[in-house]
């Protein structure tokens, strides 16, 4: 397992702690303590996750994980936060953040979390020239772009990967479960509001009316449905 993650965090204990636990999983770990430095080494090299605290020096999490998107990064963040309101996580994930984890944290699901993250489902494969067209919608999967109006619109990694599986199983209602399950990887589902941040974001940036959406639907008791155009 040579999978480097970058750790973005402020207090010395917990990057020993994280640092030692993930090197001894076999990861490359490199440490940046504030968001200036964090953005300095994740543009100079290559990583295939970030762990990102929202409360560093200087600015902010949020901050760097919204320069990073808008610099076209698509390397999976996972959030490390100390707040536990709900408006918090949504924030996070709204900046562009693919999952969050709560402090204090017990390493194994921390260990579980990365995982999933790195985990490459093979349905999710984007090496085809496979196109999709929905409403005003344009999405390449090979060059991961999604069009809305001829206009570019900025996706997470992690979107991309729902909408993918909502177009390649269009009209199927999709359990919650599944989701978790398909599109992050999870083996032992955790109680968590992801995907249904995850779906309101999506409809935000690609539906006309993201409260009486066309194509994303609930499916009230059982979870999700992409309604293909008749």
């Amino acid at each position: 397992m040579n999978a480097r993650i970058l750790i973005v965090e402020d207090e010395a204990g917990l990057v020993m702690t994280l640092r030692d636990r993930l090197r001894k999983q076999g990861y490359t770990v490199s440490v940046a303590r504030d968001a200036e430095s964090a953005l300095e080494t994740a543009a100079r090299h290559s990583f295939d996750l970030i762990l990102l605290d929202l409360m560093l020096p200087g600015k902010s999490g949020l901050a760097v994980c919204e320069k990073l998107r808008e610099g076209g990064s698509s390397t999976p963040i996972l959030m490390l936060t100390a707040r536990r309101q709900t408006k918090d996580k949504v924030a996070g994930l709204k900046a562009g953040g693919d999952d969050y984890l709560t402090k204090p944290f017990h390493m194994t699901e921390l260990l579980a979390r990365i995982e999933a993250l790195l985990r490459r489902p093979s349905k999710m494969s984007t090496t085809a020239a496979v196109q999709y067209h929905f409403g005003n919608v344009e999405i390449d999967v090979r060059r991961t772009e999604v069009l809305r109006g001829g206009k570019v619109m900025p996706l997470s990694a992690k979107e991309f990967q729902l909408l993918q599986y909502f177009l390649e199983h269009r009209d199927a209602t999709l359990s919650r479960e599944e989701l978790l399950r398909e599109v992050w990887g999870y083996q032992e589902l955790p109680s968590t509001r992801t995907v249904d941040v995850h779906v309101a974001w999506l409809r935000q940036k690609l539906e006309q009316d993201p409260k009486n959406p066309q194509f994303i639907l609930t499916v009230v008791g059982f979870g999700y449905k992409f309604a293909a155009e008749r």
